[in-house]
């Protein structure tokens, strides 16, 4: 019997060559190929009549070969399989191109099942292509649940296919069933048997729907567990014990009155550093939610302690952002607050990595520079990182090594659903900042198609000539990117058009492939006053404050999620000026419409968070694949959300029993979560 840890080449069929295509896909073991859950299906099961089956659909028809399939020749390299098919109601002209063992395999008379899209021409029907099977010799392609998987060039979904059924075959008793019996038995759970082979063949939508719960709730529970374990540890470590103060006294000497979200989060964090253990906190809030206030209250509360902070801010203009506004809230106080970015001389660093090293710094504000190996820290307690996501995991443990467990405050702007966030950053507890602090301007956000456009232009116009200034976002750099869309503005090329429409303006190009010393160079000129338009890529999406700013136009806006254009939103409307968002889309499918027409109702982030979790899944909060999550193989976190609850309960009550999953029937759960750690661990943070 061939064990779930063999290698797939021990399955029949499978040679050095396919298992190396099989790795490029993640799959090394028969555990791994019975994992690897089909991305979709096909749903085959009902056989049309060929003369009312619908057109350009996927259909199957049964049928007779009429006549003996015949082979043409149109070219070198070209050759074609033809002959005609009929049922009782009509007929249709089967083609194939360079399949030329088809002529040998079918006869006239055998009555063959086909699947393929029906084309109409005139009154003559025609198939290209179809999968095809004779109806006494089923391969399983037609009359059934098709799974379809991801695959590479050097496999195709027969070879996969097959491949599973015999690992199915030879080791789908060898499954482990991580799930607690009892646990199964109350949320109704499949056993891990009959999970893993209806996810791959399905009889029925009704037993797809089974197993798929089953894994789901699996992958999401183990998951959770993963995170709860990893929570406790972190829990369990002991940190830095600072002294309570009075906050109260701090609160005081602000300019203005903190909001109640903003107070809430304060006292949570530093019930944290008061605890004895090391704070893991995220703090999230909307753009402009203040959650530089708590950061700078955090920073207050670690010098009367006598201990040094570290923000790190993800791009160097935010950095100088948050050391003027920094400086000026603590300025009451005498804190020293200094400043480590790549840009400074080779003089001011070693001054700056000087003062540090001697303990002058209460504060110190950088990017990346501030991890540099030859930056030494005194007595270094708190660690704030603006928009985590944007750090590696490395980085941020490296800042973290050059202190004694310092304790550690996360912000972000981008608004996540509080399940996602949980998973997401799984070992941190999670404030959030659900207050606008008072005075913040609505931005009025309007969705337009290219029919405005002249309409627009007369508004850029009014808005310089009062003074202000204007963001215009494009989705790509260059017109040669992405070829076949050639419709998408570029920001290269429509900077070049807006400085021909507007010769009377200043217009000034960011992207994020122009070297970072240039592109901070653009992003100052404009925070200064000295361009009118900026041109530029998602690069000004976290972060630049220019209370100047009133207008951003997004060009192309569907090919940005929700979060995406609500993050781009926030960077108008932070003055005292009334702002303005534009979304210019020709697209006219009813998605997107409805997709744009959120933004025109809402500026509430965590409602558009959620709408974008439901529509897009959560890959869209961060562009890509975000850190601090493994791969989900089968969960959807945007359509799963209820099973996501149910797991991280069931989760919870779990470890609250068993924290260290130590009893014996929590072994095998134990051991998955090990393996979990082990194949991602750049993945958790």
């Amino acid at each position: 019997m061939i064990d779930l840890t063999a290698s797939v080449n021990s399955i029949r069929g499978i040679g050095e060559k396919k298992a190396q295509a099989f790795a490029k896909l993640g799959v090394f073991s028969l555990y791994d190929l019975l994992s690897y859950f089909p991305a979709r299906y096909e749903d085959r099961t009902q056989f049309c009549p060929i003369a009312s089956a619908p057109i350009g659909e996927g259909v199957c028809i049964r049928a007779l070969v009429a006549d003996m399939p015949r082979l043409v020749r149109v070219r070198r390299g070209m050759e074609l399989v033809k002959f005609r098919a009929v049922d009782e109601s009509g007929s249709v002209d089967i083609t194939f191109f360079n399949q030329n063992y088809v002529k040998d395999y079918l006869s006239r008379g055998d009555c063959v099942c086909l699947y393929g899209k029906l084309e109409q021409n005139g009154n003559r029907r025609s198939m290209v292509n179809p999968a095809y099977e004779k109806e006494d010799r089923p391969r399983g392609v037609t009359g059934c649940i098709l799974p379809v998987y991801r695959m590479n060039a050097s496999l195709n979904q027969r070879t996969i296919r097959d491949a599973v059924r015999q690992g199915l075959d030879e080791c789908a008793d060898q499954l482990p069933d991580y799930l607690p019996e009892e646990l199964r038995a109350r949320n109704r759970l499949c056993q891990a048997r009959y999970a893993y082979e209806n996810i791959h063949f399905p009889p029925d939508f009704e037993a797809l729907a089974i197993a798929r719960r089953r894994l789901v709730f699996e992958e999401l529970f183990v998951l959770a567990c993963a995170l709860g374990t990893m929570r406790a540890e972190r829990t369990r470590e002991s940190g830095l014990r600072m002294e309570r103060k009075d906050l109260s006294a701090f609160y005081a000497a602000l300019p203005f009155t903190p909001t109640g979200a903003q107070r809430r989060a304060i006292e949570e964090a530093a019930a944290d550093m008061t605890g004895g253990f090391v704070m893991n906190r995220l703090v999230q809030g909307d753009v402009g939610s203040g959650k530089t206030l708590v950061a700078a209250a955090l920073c207050w509360l670690c010098r009367e302690n006598g201990f040094v902070s570290a923000f790190m801010a993800p791009t160097e203009i935010l950095a100088e952002q948050h050391y003027a506004t920094l400086s000026s809230l603590l300025a009451p106080f005498g804190m020293r607050v200094g400043r480590l970015t790549g840009s400074m001389s080779a003089k001011e660093k070693r001054e700056a990595k000087a003062a540090l090293a001697a303990g002058y710094y209460d504060l110190v504000i950088g990017t990346h520079a501030l991890f540099s190996e030859d930056v030494a820290y005194t007595r270094l307690g708190l660690i704030v990182t603006d928009e985590q996501h944007r750090f590696g995991v490395r980085q941020r443990s490296a800042l973290i090594g050059k202190g004694e467990k310092p304790h550690v405050l996360v912000m972000s702007a981008t608004p996540i659903p509080r399940t996602l966030a949980l998973m997401i950053y799984g070992d941190l507890d999670v404030s959030i900042i659900d207050e606008l602090p008072p005075g913040r301007r609505k931005v009025d956000t309007f969705a337009v198609d290219e029919s405005y456009r002249q309409r627009l232009y007369g508004f850029v116009r009014k808005l310089a000539g009062e003074g202000r200034q204007i963001f215009v976002v494009c989705p790509k750099v260059e017109d040669d990117e992405e070829q076949e869309e050639n419709k998408l503005k570029s920001a290269e090329e429509h900077a070049k058009t807006l400085a021909t429409v507007f010769p009377e303006l200043r217009v000034a190009c960011v992207h994020g492939r122009m070297k970072a010393k240039d592109k901070d160079a653009a992003m100052a000129a404009f925070v200064r006053g000295e361009t009118d338009i900026l041109v530029a890529t998602t690069v000004i999406e976290v972060g630049v404050d220019v209370p100047n700013a009133a207008l951003m136009i997004i060009e192309n806006a569907e090919r940005f999620g929700l979060s995406q254009l609500h993050q781009l939103r926030g960077r108008v409307g932070r003055g005292r000026h009334k702002s303005w968002c534009i979304l210019i889309s020709d697209n006219t499918s009813e998605d997107v419409r409805a997709r744009l027409s959120i933004m025109e109702k809402t500026n509430d982030g965590f409602r558009i968070a959620e709408e974008d979790l439901r529509l897009r899944g959560p890959g869209d909060f961060f562009g890509s694949r975000q850190h601090g999550l493994p791969e989900m193989h089968v969960a959807d976190l945007g359509a799963d959300t209820q099973v996501l609850k149910t797991a991280q309960e069931e989760a919870k009550a779990l470890l609250a029993a068993d924290p260290q999953l130590q009893l014996p029937e929590h072994e095998a759960l134990r051991e998955r979560i090990g393996m979990l750690f082990q194949n991602n661990t750049d993945s958790f943070n």
